[in-house]
């Protein structure tokens, strides 16, 4: 199944990482083994191959051992060394799913009542058999009521020890931003789902000396006390990679027992963290802590101390003086006490229903979800009605905690497999958010032996819970997701670019998309917005990516941003951009804008827009989805009832709007007319923003036209203008849809890019990326992608970011064109 010689036994050993899991077959052929040698000798490995080797949910090895744990368990069978109370222990350490039955048969007999209620107290995805159990409990079964009042009690999470007020750590220091890439490059994605081998990839390019320096301060704080800590200025930038933090992790947390593979725990420190990296690394059970790293250096012994309840915290160097002071969420220590965001969230939840079936207070052993205490009074922006929407409330305010309803999720495949681990680990059958949708848009163009496997195995794991699973080569996750939308509702997606032109997302790591799909709820603390307000019209020339550059132009003209490396003020870092003002916008468009508040490391985008050009776009979705169904997409009721959704919206459609009095964090004002010739994202940072004039005349080796950020019209324009002259630079093409490649085709446009000599992509992300197409070495390089981090497009690349129209020009000249150049360029081709 896999082309790859690194997951043999012995050539992990050699990397000095653990062996890969125990698959269905090998969980199998193990459990028979034991039955069939009962007795033997050499048992003792065999008994911890089954207890920490075996994926826990409702993988599929899993059933097999929860099956064969079972019958041990209700003395079916009887193995020399497992002890039935030792088959109840480990069945309630498999975290959920195929080990509930078991246990539940458990609590009716006497001898093994105590060892069940023990096993299913810590067992937090217990929904499928909670009415069992307060059913056993209302019929005076004791272990039922039992449990019944421990999960009320939230004795899951009072037994687990509390954050220490003091923690020793040892620093390692990365100075500057660290990325995601960084921390989990993108030509590696392949490795991202086998988290020991994926994480020997990190830093590699960026600080290839981390891995041994973390690996040497841990074997040092084994011996002294103390834990390694990763401090950087600014992290997790970037895209929204789980594996980043998985990574992370592997190198600072600890396992977790009985489940291979896999840690938790471990402590970040940097003035800036992103906020989905930040969120990520909280749902692994971690502590990231923003503060002033300026005076941290690699090796320092420092310690942190913390007052959860005062919400604050200070980081002390080793004679006690205070080097700096950090606020400090509560809920943090909640989530890191309760093993992870993520399991905090599932228990609060159970332990709430069980309180509620009992007739019982909800316990107070959990901080307090934060509220902002605003009451009536000014009114709410769009994207708070959005959310307050999906929480069945007029609106929310910045700085609530809340848990909006998912009306569509977004998986792809270079997270797509993560994602599908952290489903396991859920125990989720069936997705309870109403369209999730999984694209293969990153592997589609040059698949490995390991890709056409995840191709088609996480397909049918997609469809086989309810989801709609695109085919390889049908096009980008975005590109789609966004057909599908349900104007003004909320939603989620794997990619730091899931971003809703029509209604609103958060981008999320693997382990929050699997929570969204799964129980169709997403928790939120609310962010404040930022007021985007464009008037006037755009000159000639000027397309709608000089806006989406022109907005951190404007915005550090207007004093809410500062210069790339020069400053640490980003008004947009975390909060949401509503952006409003320009009349006549497509959805298509809006699109541009949104996708683009990725780069300004916003939490999430609105657009305001025409109802007319939404009533449009939506009538277009309908008849999309009713192309897949007759195409045979799957799952048919998925697509039938989203289609209904929209049929539904069309009898009687209507727009959310803000409040004229709506109340934001900070205001950018545009005057279109001023963007008097382009803007372009210059080498190698996506808010390093500058008019074309200012970098004129720079040659240009490589050009790509593609990614997400592009529709049909903007090939239309590159054609225009590359049909005049064949190309001085390597021109790269890739359509984000079959469609979109369809429609060019049908037009001739796919021809003229075929005569220019061209490459022609599949549709998909290609170069954007850079996971598999790559340009040439230290190659310069001008895209329409999203963002231009080092060596993302190729080792030592340096890329430039704008319209599809200068990308054009860019090719023709093999340089950057004047200004006055660009312009007559784009007349002469009717641009």
């Amino acid at each position: 199944m896999s082309d790859d010689p690194r997951e043999t036994p012995e050539a992990r050993e050699r990397l000095g990482i653990p062996p890969l899991p125990l698959t269905a077959g090998e969980t199998e052929r193990l459990c028979l083994s034991l039955a069939a040698e009962n007795g033997g000798g050499g048992r003792a490995a065999l008994f911890w191959q089954l207890s920490e080797r075996v994926p826990a949910g409702v993988d599929p090895a899993a059933k097999i051992k929860a099956a064969f744990l079972g019958d041990i368990a209700s003395g079916r069978i009887a193995i020399d060394g497992i002890a039935p109370e030792t088959a109840v222990r480990w069945l309630g350490a498999m975290l959920g799913g195929y080990n509930l039955r078991p246990l539940l048969a458990c609590l009716d007999r006497p001898e093994l009542a105590d060892a069940a209620v023990d096993a299913l107290s810590r067992s937090l995805l217990a929904d499928d058999i909670f009415p069992e159990v307060a059913a056993r409990a209302k019929r005076g079964v004791p272990a039922a009521g039992r449990l019944l009042r421990s999960w009320a009690e939230g004795e899951w999470f009072t037994s687990s020890p509390p954050l220490p007020s003091r923690m020793r750590l040892a620093v390692y220091k990365v100075d500057g931003e660290v990325n995601t890439d960084d921390l989990s490059p993108a030509r590696q994605a392949s490795t991202r789902p086998d988290i020991p081998l994926h994480a020997l990839s990190m830093g590699e390019t960026r600080f290839p000396d981390g891995i041994g320096a973390i690996s040497r301060l841990r074997a040092e704080g084994r011996r002294e006390g103390f834990a390694p800590a990763f401090v950087a200025d600014t992290l997790g930038t970037g895209s929204s990679r789980k594996s980043a933090t998985n990574s992370l992790v592997w190198h600072l947390g600890e396992d977790i027992p009985h489940i291979p593979n896999k840690r938790r725990g471990g402590v970040v420190v940097a003035e800036r963290i992103a906020p989905i990296f930040y969120n990520s690394f909280e749902d692994a059970g971690g502590l990231p802590l923003r503060a002033d790293v300026s005076r941290l250096e690699t090796g320092m012994r420092i310690a942190l101390d913390i007052d959860a309840a005062e919400k604050s915290g200070r980081i002390l160097a080793e004679d006690g003086s205070e080097m700096a002071a950090f606020p400090f969420p509560p809920l943090l220590a909640d989530a890191w006490r309760a093993g992870g965001r993520i399991r905090l969230i599932i228990g609060r939840r159970l332990s709430a229903r069980a309180a509620g079936e009992l007739g019982a207070a909800k316990p107070a052993s959990f901080a307090a979800p934060s509220s902002s205490g605003a009451k009536g009074g000014r009114g709410y922006t769009l994207a708070q009605k959005m959310v307050g929407a999906a929480c069945g409330k007029a609106g929310v305010r910045p700085g609530d905690q809340c848990e909006p309803a998912m009306s569509t999720v977004g998986s792809q495949d270079t997270t797509g497999p993560m994602t599908r681990d952290e489903l396991n680990d859920l125990a989720c059958l069936e997705f309870s958010a109403p369209m999730v949708m999984q694209s293969f848009c990153h592997t589609a163009a040059y698949p490995t032996g390991r890709d056409r496997v995840m191709q088609q195995t996480l397909a049918e794991f997609v469809v086989g819970r309810g989801g709609v699973a695109l085919r390889p080569g049908d096009g980008i996750i975005h590109s789609w997701l966004n057909r599908l939308l349900v104007p003004d509702k909320v939603g989620a997606g794997g990619d730091s670019h899931t971003r809703f032109p029509l209604g609103i997302s958060f981008a999320a790591g693997s382990g929050m998309v699997a929570l969204a799909a799964a129980m169709g709820f997403m928790p939120l603390e609310m962010p404040e917005s930022v007021r985007v307000a464009f008037s006037g019209r755009l000159p000639a020339g000027i397309a709608l990516r000089d806006v989406v550059n022109a907005i951190p132009l404007f915005a550090i003209e207007a004093g809410l941003v500062d210069k790339p490396g020069s400053g640490r003020k980003n008004a947009f870092n975390g909060r949401v951009m509503e952006m409003e003002g320009m009349d006549g916008l497509t959805v298509e468009e809006a699109f541009e804008l949104t996708c683009a508040s990725a780069e300004r490391s916003a939490a999430a985008a609105t657009v305001a827009l025409e109802l007319d050009k939404a009533v449009d776009y939506v009538e277009s979705s309908v008849l999309l989805l009713a192309s897949l169904l007759g195409d045979g997409y799957r799952s048919s009721a998925a697509l039938a009832n989203r289609k209904a959704e929209l049929e539904t919206w069309l009898e009687n459609p209507a727009l959310m709007r803000r409040d004229p009095d709506a109340e934001f964090a900070a205001f950018l004002d545009i005057d279109l007319g001023a963007i008097r010739e382009p803007v372009i994202a210059c080498p190698n940072n996506p808010d390093l923003v500058a008019w074309l004039s200012d970098r004129a005349g720079e040659r240009v080796d490589e050009v790509f036209i593609g990614s997400c950020m592009s529709d049909v019209a903007h090939y239309r324009a590159a054609a225009r203008i590359v049909s005049r002259s064949r190309p001085a630079a390597r021109l790269w093409i890739a359509p984000p849809t079959r469609m979109a490649r369809d429609r060019l085709r049908e037009e001739g446009v796919w021809e003229v890019f075929e005569k220019a000599g061209a490459r022609l992509e599949i549709p998909g992300c290609s170069l954007c990326m850079g996971n598999q197409a790559r340009v040439g070495d230290n190659a310069v390089v001008f895209s329409t992608s999203t963002r231009n981090f080092d060596n993302r497009m190729g080792a030592g690349a340096r890329v430039f970011l704008g319209s599809a129209a200068l990308a054009a020009a860019t090719a023709v000249l093999g340089k950057l064109p004047t200004a006055r150049e660009y312009f007559a360029i784009c007349r002469q081709a009717a641009v």
